[in-house]
């Protein structure tokens, strides 16, 4: 699945795509069901995903052995996961530079939609707003990330000049994340007793420039505490509403294999959202 094509994958196998085609079909003649659909990009059906699953938590065990014994790339095992963006930009990295020995393959998508990365047998672990465990995973509680709307002060005289309105929210231009992102909607519905449909809305699908955007006038959005520290300092941000926030709590799901170098992630990202969550 990592490759999308039995061309691809043959490649990287040193194989031809016929052998991979025969090795597929002899998988699903001995389990009995069928793992793959033969599409381009091919696409693993809800049995085949079992199986990836546990193809990977295997060849994750078989690594970190294979590094205790000396005989594997001395820069130890390889984890995928996914996080939120917001996470990504604020407090992840940090935690994850102080795990020795592990490489990361980092996914971004929405916390609240990251867990799929988790039943695809993608990722290992993801952070995620999702308190129910995927089958085959464990969760723990990483804390709370607090959401303000925000604004430049000059886009708050212009669309706000007597504070926060019903018919100001429903005029002013809004920015959202990306079409997943709901954390404006869930704004608005704290103001307005019925839905505020289609406020002019910009899409800009990066936490960092999501914030630029924000400091430009582009709109108002929601934005997380910890990462407008700065901007609201230095007055190119302003809080449009100090009593309504929106809070996202933030969970940590993983494989529930015996795995040191997954076990170390869990505990740096613990002890890095201790400090910065609330």
């Amino acid at each position: 699945m990592e490759h999308g094509t039995f061309d691809a994958a043959a490649a990287a196998l040193h194989l031809t795509p016929s052998a991979i085609s025969q090795r597929i079909r002899a998988l699903e003649q001995q389990v009995g069901k069928v793992l793959l659909l033969r599409s381009k990009p091919a696409v693993a059906t809800a049995p085949g995903r079992a199986v990836l699953r546990l193809a990977r938590q295997i060849a994750l065990l078989e690594q970190e052995t294979a590094v205790e014994l000396g005989l594997e790339d001395p820069h130890g095992a390889r984890i995928p996961l996914v996080v939120n963006a917001d996470s990504l930009a604020t407090w992840v990295l940090p935690a994850l530079a102080t795990v020795p020995g592990v490489r990361f393959e980092i996914l971004v998508d929405d916390q609240d939609h990251t867990t799929a990365w988790l039943r695809e047998g993608v990722a290992m672990a993801a952070i995620t707003s999702d308190t129910s465990p995927v089958p085959g995973c464990r969760v723990t509680s990483l804390g709370v990330m607090r959401y303000h709307a925000m604004a430049s002060p000059s886009f708050r005289d212009r669309w706000f000049p007597e504070g926060l309105t019903v018919d100001g929210l429903a005029r002013a231009p809004m920015l959202n994340f990306n079409r997943k992102d709901s954390l404006q909607d869930r704004f608005l519905a704290l103001h307005s007793p019925e839905e505020i449909l289609d406020p002019p809305c910009t899409h800009v699908p990066s936490s960092s420039e999501f914030v630029k955007a924000t400091e430009l006038g582009l709109g108002w959005a929601m934005l997380p505490d910890i990462q407008t520290d700065e901007g609201r300092e230095a007055g190119r941000l302003v809080v449009l509403d100090e009593v309504n926030t929106v809070d996202v709590s933030l969970h940590w799901q993983q494989w529930a294999v015996g795995s040191a170098a997954l076990d170390s992630v869990a505990t740096a990202l613990r002890e890095t959202a201790d400090v910065v969550l609330r």
